[in-house]
């Protein structure tokens, strides 16, 4: 509860786990009136933005002559294709070691399913699942209790700070170590979360923290690196790291770009237009190399521009008759965009409904209440995935090969990723298929497999969406690194 009007009561009657702090009561929905003093945050401050003008500054500037001008946008230009180019490594080291653990777990338990589908021991699949689900999401979340900035997507955090506040821990590189851990752990784990957020926040992190040379958290990295140690230099970095991290995420340089001049930075000029756009295309040139190079042994190929790939769209070859879309589709995707932006708005208002559950009851209480919760969580949406996969999948044909040749990954098609749990060799279980993959393979199943889905598969999916959507409420409000862009697809498209 809110502390009462009177100053005098407030002081005396208030308890301190009472107190609000202002966010909190604008996510409350709790109004004080007017005369009530609304204490700040004790631990934020403002950033400077202003050029500072006094006389060292005046005779810094006096002593630059245009070839040290030059020199100093030389050394900002080299910057921001320093900082493109980590957060594009980031992006990549995130998306490798996503796969490289979820491999290890579908594989490891897939085949633990296939022996025990014949001997009836499909409850030690299951706990073999939930301990690699469980053990993820704990690490996850112990990474949040040691770094708690680290914790959700990092976005509201991000546009705070190009907005003058400066939240404590919000670039530092602790906070940039757990983030990364966290958010690969988190999808590694089974949630129904996404790492696209926390790779704006990891690439904003980046963007105030290279061009500094030294550390906060870590000492002993220092250098001798005179250069834009005022907020206004670090802010224009920052927004170039997460528009980097957008171009990143998404493969879309323009979309990173556009993203931090509409949506995080209030303070912009034309110049620095330029330099967060050379900045994106630096990310995404370089995750689209390394990624394409791993995963199709082919360096230069440029297949995979961003984390989230949807495969290529084409008919048939040899098929005159076949059409991606025709006019009669637009009313479809006009209807989709409505019942989107609609289940959009639902979703924020639930969201918001939660939050205000979770300060007054879950906050309060110790910090490994938190982490009890993400196991829960875990444990819940994994006891349910199985028993879906097991129980309720239904066998279906396999793509013909020559249909659609969707590449994953390397030389594999969209028949690679298919689970056959208590089906032929020439189908496959189709609810198995959707869990027991990593996200995007899941999503490239429900694009470009063929074959014709029963009734019951139908209403089925109907159900499973309705899931869906519902832990990605839960999932966004638990304890760790997480977003929820990747996983609403997902649902939207079931």
């Amino acid at each position: 509860m809110a502390c009462c009007g009177n100053c005098f009561c407030c002081q005396c009657c208030c308890r301190e786990g009472e107190t609000r702090t202002p966010e909190e009561l604008t996510i409350l929905g709790e109004i004080r009136d007017e005369e009530d003093e609304i204490l700040p945050r004790k631990d934020y401050e403002s950033l400077d933005y202003d050029r500072c003008i006094n006389e060292p500054h005046v005779e810094f500037l006096e002593g630059i002559d245009n070839k040290k001008a030059r020199k100093y946008e030389a050394i900002r230009w080299m910057m921001m294709f320093a900082i493109g180019v980590t957060v594009g490594l980031v992006g990549l080291f995130v998306d490798f070691f996503v796969h490289l653990f979820t491999k290890i777990k579908f594989t490891v338990v897939g085949d633990s399913v296939e022996k025990c589908s014949d001997k009836g021991c499909l409850p030690l699949s299951l706990l073999e699942l939930l301990a690699f689900n469980m053990t993820f999401i704990f690490i996850a979340s112990v990474l949040v209790l040691i770094e708690p900035v680290a914790a959700g997507s990092g976005i509201p955090e991000i546009k705070s700070y190009l907005n003058g506040v400066k939240i404590p821990g919000i670039v530092r590189l602790r906070t940039f170590l757990c983030k990364a851990a966290g958010v690969l752990f988190s999808v590694a784990g089974g949630l129904f979360v996404g790492k696209e957020g926390p790779m704006i926040h990891s690439g904003a992190i980046v963007g105030a923290g290279l061009p500094q040379f030294e550390s906060i958290t870590f000492k002993r990295i220092k250098f001798d690196f005179p250069y834009f140690r005022s907020d206004r230099d670090k802010r224009d970095f920052v927004s170039a790291g997460a528009a980097a991290g957008v171009a990143a995420a998404f493969g879309a340089p323009i979309g990173g770009m556009l993203f931090s001049l509409e949506e995080g930075s209030s303070f912009w000029n034309q110049a620095l237009t330029w330099k967060v756009l050379f900045c994106s295309m630096s990310a995404t040139f370089t995750l689209n190399f390394f990624r394409s190079g791993i995963n199709f042994s082919k360096w230069g190929s440029f297949q995979l521009p961003g984390l989230l790939n949807f495969g290529e769209f084409k008919c048939p070859d040899g098929d005159t008759n076949c059409h991606l879309w025709t006019a009669v589709d637009l009313a479809f995707f006009v209807l989709m965009g409505v019942v989107g932006g609609l289940l959009g708005a639902l979703f924020n208002c639930m969201n918001r409904k939660l939050a205000k559950y979770r300060i007054r009851h879950i906050h309060p209480k110790a910090k490994f209440i938190r982490v009890l919760e993400s196991l829960l969580v875990s444990m819940v949406t994994t006891v349910v995935i199985f028993a879906a996969s097991i129980l309720l999948g239904e066998c279906r044909d396999l793509s013909s090969p020559t249909t659609h040749n969707t590449t994953l990954s390397g030389s594999e098609d969209i028949n690679s990723t298919i689970r056959r749990f208590f089906c032929t060799n020439k189908t496959y279980n189709d609810m198995a298929t959707l869990f027991f993959n990593p996200q995007e393979a899941a999503i490239h199943q429900l694009f470009h497999q063929d074959g014709e889905m029963s009734t019951y598969t139908h209403s089925y999916f109907i159900s499973s969406s309705v899931f869906f959507y519902q832990v990605c409420h839960w999932c966004s409000q638990v304890s760790k690194p997480q977003h929820c862009w990747n996983p609403n697809v997902f649902a939207l498209h079931l």
